[in-house]
């Protein structure tokens, strides 16, 4: 249907202002408004420029595809919108009643200026699926959001989880807490490889008293980590073989023999000193 054909575009210019004060009433007063995330003042600001972006993408295209270029904007405005909230905590179902939430002011007007029940049905049914396919974009745009939210906090909880440590000049510690799958060894390779550029170190451990369990994927991200270690320069120990660990390796079958391993992390510090020249003793 192109926007000539309906009076929505009519309808909400002549009411736009009573429909933008019937529509912040329907939300802040719906359960899904949320104060404590957003002021009133740019909620009245988002709906104001949304109701204006909607009555010019109506003017201009059609009413049944909100893909065109007239409708460019307002899906711009609908991006920026779900993304800023999905930011600050609002649900997709939250979001997405930003736009379901104008149709009882819009329904309500549309009832007062057309008496010809066949048109009001018309006007109504093209005012519905146009709200029901803007907010679904909502509801699309904010659940991606918060999908990029939770992935950045995952990476940043994997560059927190796996910090190396210097120990002693060229020295280099690298403690594991947790599982050790391959998104979070790559994340290891990575943190240790450039330690180990920056501080020229030639040693490095991993300790893994940390790691709840280990089979043979965990092994074999350990071996990997041991390697790329290796052809930048460094030798890597392994410490924190707790007896029950030692004897899930051996019923594996993983062959750790090229590898220098230690129950503890302070006996592979004492191997690492050594190897290093330094001299150790203890005080009287």
């Amino acid at each position: 249907m192109k926007g000539t054909s309906s009076r929505l575009a009519e309808i909400i210019a002549k009411h736009e202002q009573d429909l933008l004060a019937q529509w912040i009433k329907e939300q802040t007063s719906a359960v899904t408004q949320r104060p404590d995330l957003m002021s009133e003042a740019e909620l009245r600001e988002q709906s104001r420029a949304l109701l204006n972006g909607i009555r010019n993408a109506v003017q201009r295209g059609r009413l049944d595809d909100i893909t065109g270029s007239e409708w460019e904007s307002v899906r711009e405005l609908l991006d920026e919108v779900s993304r800023g909230r999905a930011r600050t905590g609002f649900s997709p179902t939250e979001t997405a009643m930003f736009v379901f939430s104008l149709k009882q002011p819009l329904f309500s007007r549309l009832r007062a200026e057309i008496r010809e029940p066949e048109a009001l049905a018309d006007e109504l049914w093209t005012a519905s699926v146009l709200l029901d396919k803007l907010g679904l974009y909502t509801t699309e745009v904010s659940q991606k959001s918060r999908e990029e939210v939770i992935l950045r906090q995952q990476q940043d909880m994997l560059e927190l989880s796996t910090p190396v440590v210097e120990l002693w000049d060229g020295v280099l510690a690298l403690p594991l807490i947790g599982t050790l799958d391959s998104a979070r060894t790559q994340v290891v390779m990575e943190n240790l490889l450039q330690k180990i550029v920056q501080t020229g170190a030639g040693i490095a451990i991993v300790d893994i008293t940390g790691v709840p369990t280990v089979d043979t994927l965990v092994a074999q991200h350990l071996l990997k980590t041991v390697a790329a270690a290796r052809l930048m320069g460094a030798d890597c120990i392994i410490s924190g073989i707790r007896p029950q660990i030692a004897q899930t390796i051996v019923h594996l079958g993983v062959d750790l023999g090229t590898v220098t391993t230690k129950a503890t992390l302070a006996a592979a510090f004492v191997v690492a000193l050594e190897r290093s020249g330094a001299t150790i003793s203890k005080g009287r």
